[in-house]
C-alpha cells in the first residue's frame, strides 16, 4: 500500500457540514462523555437529527455515533456504554436488540489493493431479538440474523444466520448455546 499518492474520496455525508458540524458539538456535550445525561434526552437528539428511533431506547453514556441521519433502531434496544456505530452506510437495529459495551458496528473499510485505498461502504442490519455483546466487531455489509447472538470479542466477518450463536476471530457459529 502506498499513501503518498490518497487522497480524501468524495463521500456523500447524507446532510449538510452544517448539520454535521451541530451533530459534531451535540455529541461532544450529551453523548461523549460520561456526564449522567437521561437517556430520552439522547434519544430525542438522535431524533432530531434524522435518527428513527423507536420506543423504551437506551443510550448510556460515551455511544459514539457519526451520522445519526443513517441510523434506525427498532423499540425496546439498549446501546451499551462506549457503543461506536460508523455510519458511513445505513445501519439498522431492530426491535429487543442489545448492543453491549465497546461494541463496533463499522460500515466502512477501503480497498487494500487499490492504488487510490479506495473508501468501500457497505450497511449493517441486526435483527431482532439479538445481541452484539462486549467489545464485538460488526464488518461492512453483514446482517446479523433474528435470535443470535455474537459473542463478547468475536469479529464478524460474514452474515450470521436466525438463531445462530457465533464467536471467535473469525466468528463462526457454534453448535452449543453459550
Amino acid at each position: 500500500m502506498e499513501l503518498k499518492g490518497y487522497e480524501i474520496p468524495h463521500f456523500d455525508r447524507g446532510a449538510s457540514r452544517v448539520k454535521e458540524l451541530l451533530w459534531f458539538l451535540v455529541r461532544f456535550v450529551f453523548f461523549a462523555n460520561a456526564l449522567p445525561w437521561p437517556s430520552f434526552l439522547r434519544v430525542a437528539l438522535l431524533r432530531f437529527f434524522g435518527a428513527t428511533v423507536g420506543q423504551r431506547v437506551v443510550v448510556r453514556s460515551h455511544v459514539n455515533i457519526t451520522f445519526p441521519w443513517r441510523l434506525r433502531v427498532g423499540d425496546d434496544v439498549w446501546l451499551g456504554d462506549e457503543v461506536l456505530i460508523l455510519s458511513l452506510a445505513s445501519v439498522v437495529i431492530e426491535s429487543s436488540v442489545c448492543i453491549s459495551p465497546r461494541a463496533f458496528l463499522c460500515t466502512g473499510s477501503h480497498r487494500f489493493h487499490s492504488p487510490g485505498f479506495d473508501l468501500v461502504t457497505k450497511p449493517i442490519t441486526v435483527h431482532r431479538g439479538s445481541w452484539i455483546a462486549a467489545q464485538a466487531f460488526i464488518a461492512p455489509g453483514i446482517e446479523i440474523g433474528p435470535d443470535s447472538m455474537v459473542c463478547a470479542g468475536s469479529v464478524v466477518l460474514q452474515n450470521v444466520p436466525p438463531g445462530a450463536v457465533v464467536r471467535g476471530n473469525p466468528a463462526c457459529e457454534k453448535s452449543s448455546h453459550v
